[in-house]
């Protein structure tokens, strides 16, 4: 029996690491590759077509939402299990309607991890601990006020570069352009076109709907932001 071949994607490597050598003791499992980043994922799903690909939301430049939609734009066999730090409904919705096939929270037990990877190998879509198939996704999302899926209506963000979400890290926070200039060492005219890069891109109006949005996504670690604003 031919192994079901995977990537992880994570940037942390003690995490990424861990899913890694959980999955590893799986006789059915073979882990090819792992990234650091949404861009060196894509382009070892794009080289190496994994049957499935593990990846964090809250990645550096392309996150984990972004990578999804472009392996479903590009028609690539993959199918994508997000984990998330974060569990919400209306995250649940934005990871499915871009095409996940998974999402869970990273506390998941290892068990239910390897369960989710057979339930995705299958055809069928997680969200948390509940299992669907194509109809009773299209069912969920209808329930809970979701677009069809893949839905065009659904908003793609262009991805950010790295400094990009260095200042989206720091606009979360409630740094000012100022402060956040200080904290980076660039500019404050650096860090203004920054920002109106940011709003034009996430399709938001100001510095506050930016961080909501990053937020509610899950592309900013909240817990990391507070113990740095204890040191």
């Amino acid at each position: 029996m031919e192994k079901i071949t995977l990537i992880v994607v994570d940037d942390h490597p003690i995490f990424r690491q861990g899913v890694v050598d959980t999955l590893s003791l799986e006789d059915g499992f073979s882990i090819i590759a792992q990234a650091a980043s949404g861009e060196e994922g894509l382009e070892l799903i794009r080289s190496l077509q994994p049957q499935i690909a593990i990846i964090d939301v809250s990645l550096p430049e392309m996150n984990g939402q972004q990578v999804t939609r472009q392996v479903v734009e590009e028609k690539l066999p993959t199918r994508v299990i997000l984990l998330t730090a974060y569990d919400d409904t209306e995250q649940k919705l934005h990871a499915m309607r871009v095409g996940a096939a998974a999402y869970c929270v990273k506390d998941v037990e290892p068990t239910s991890l390897v369960d989710i990877v057979h339930q995705v190998v299958k055809g069928n879509f997680v969200i948390g601990e509940r299992v669907f198939d194509q109809a009773g996704l299209y069912a969920w999302l209808e329930l809970n006020g979701g677009e069809s899926l893949y839905s065009e209506s659904v908003s793609s963000p262009q991805p950010l570069t790295s400094r990009e979400m260095e200042v989206l890290n720091q606009m979360t926070r409630g740094l000012s352009n100022k402060e956040i200039a200080m904290e980076l060492g660039i500019s404050h005219q650096t860090v203004k076109n920054h920002v109106t890069a940011i709003l034009r891109k996430l399709g938001v109006e100001d510095r506050t709907q930016a961080a909501l949005y990053a937020l509610r996504r899950g592309w900013v670690r909240v817990h990391e932001q507070d113990r740095e604003s204890q040191e």
